[in-house]
């Protein structure tokens, strides 16, 4: 039997990784074959999967990502005019995240943007990257919210500390004046610092009028069409072709 002492400790120093590889090291008896040192290493091997993986699900939990999104699961079977190369290309390594680069993911309603926008905010993750999704409805309304509890700078500053900031459904409706010079803030604090994916409705050339302010508006389209990269979708509504009308499903 491992002494319990010693795994106590080991607990106690958070070393839970190397915890488990001992007891599966204790029930083989193969391990015995091993020098002392090779043994250590895979003790050590197995602590450092361990953190990874707690770091990697403590960074997927803080995400809110839209459902179980990853690259891997992208169906490029339907036709939505999805690049497989410049999407496989993005997500390789998550470069566009380390060189501060934003992604639009354009296209009507039910073609899939949110999955792609949350694949590749959940590979960001995999690949060490903070993350953090909402919708853009939400987003100004935390905004209001911090603006009328006094804690907005907090909050602007949290999200400039968010390596990719996905928002979901930009430009649905017309920002009014606080709206507008809270998302200009926004902007500017993560501008060629931070990562943004914006899913819209709406073409690049909408957000202008959508925003408002012409002075503003071209500040902030500044700071989000530099360094983007444009994924556009096209085709009819993925739901419902799940989900096809009870007179389809009698035939």
């Amino acid at each position: 039997m491992l002494n319990q002492p010693m795994m106590e400790k080991l607990l106690a120093m958070r070393l839970q990784g190397m915890v488990e590889a001992l007891k599966t090291q204790e029930q083989d008896r193969a391990i015995n074959d091993l020098s002392f040192l090779e043994r250590l290493a895979l003790l050590v091997d197995q602590q450092w999967s361990w953190r990874e993986n707690q770091a990697l699900a403590r960074r997927l939990k803080a995400a809110k990502l839209r459902g179980p999104a990853c690259v891997e699961d992208i169906d490029y079977r339907a036709a939505r005019g999805l690049d497989k190369t410049v999407v496989r290309a993005l997500a390789r390594d998550s470069a566009w995240v380390r060189n501060h680069e934003n992604i639009f993911v354009l296209g009507p309603t039910g073609v899939g943007k949110s999955f792609v926008a949350s694949a590749l905010a959940q590979k960001a993750c995999r690949d060490g990257y903070s993350a953090l999704y909402l919708r853009a409805a939400a987003l100004l309304r935390e905004l209001a919210l911090a603006r009328a509890d006094g804690s907005l700078r907090h909050f602007l500053a949290r999200l400039g500390r968010i390596d990719v900031l996905v928002i979901d459904d930009w430009a649905m409706a017309p920002l009014n004046e606080n709206e507008r010079r809270e998302v200009w803030e926004m902007c500017e604090d993560r501008y060629q610092t931070r990562s943004t994916v914006l899913t819209s409705q709406l073409p690049v050339s909408r957000w202008h009028e959508q925003i408002g302010d012409p002075t503003i508006a071209d500040g902030i389209l500044d700071r989000l069409v530099h360094n983007s990269h444009r994924i556009e979708m096209r085709g009819e509504s993925m739901r419902k072709k799940r989900n096809p009308p009870q007179d389809e499903k009698k035939e």
